[in-house]
């Protein structure tokens, strides 16, 4: 039922998008996190490209999170890997990531933005090995989300490492 409801809500959302293309998706589940979280939690991320190629517009729907929220991001890496914040969808007090952006909704919520080369963010890995995708590099960005290679997760007190993840893809990710 939940379910339901978030793609309903994503399917109002989405139609007022003036973008070129197949929309990007994921499906975000615990079973995703690396390592592997089990909760009732999830989630859905949709993005379009506008036609130039300088802006994406987002909406980002999660709900049954066990704790409340404390980040969302975009992370450069494949399947089962993780990878570098590129960019901040949303944070709280203590993770209010870079100045501008939003407040995360408490165990649940919806949240819409649209990124820019002004959002994607230079960081190094867990292992401190850099990526090769640096501050403002939107088309690689994209590139990367088209090529399954980028994914959205949604970090929360219960799971600080993250609670629900979906890659994004030109066909979504269920992740089951």
């Amino acid at each position: 039922m939940k379910q339901l409801a978030i793609l309903a809500a994503l399917a109002v959302a989405l139609p007022a998008y003036a973008q070129s293309g197949a929309p990007l998706r994921a499906a975000l589940h615990g079973y995703q996190e690396v390592p592997a979280v089990s909760t009732v939690a999830m989630g859905e991320f949709e993005a379009r490209v506008a036609n130039d190629g300088l802006s994406v517009d987002w909406t980002l729907v999660y709900d049954g999170l066990q704790g409340g929220v404390q980040q969302a991001h975009i992370h450069f890496g494949q399947k089962s890997v993780n990878g570098t914040i590129v960019v901040w969808l949303c944070g709280t007090a203590g993770f209010a990531g870079p100045t501008g952006t939003q407040t995360c909704p408490g165990q649940g919520g919806r949240l819409t933005g649209t990124i820019t080369a002004a959002n994607v963010v230079t960081q190094t890995s867990a292992g401190g090995i850099a990526q090769q995708l640096t501050t403002g590099e939107l088309a690689e960005l994209i590139d990367a989300m088209r090529s399954g290679v980028a994914y959205v997760n949604v970090h929360s007190t219960i799971s600080p490492g993250g609670e629900i993840r979906g890659q994004i893809g030109a066909r979504g990710h269920s992740g089951k």
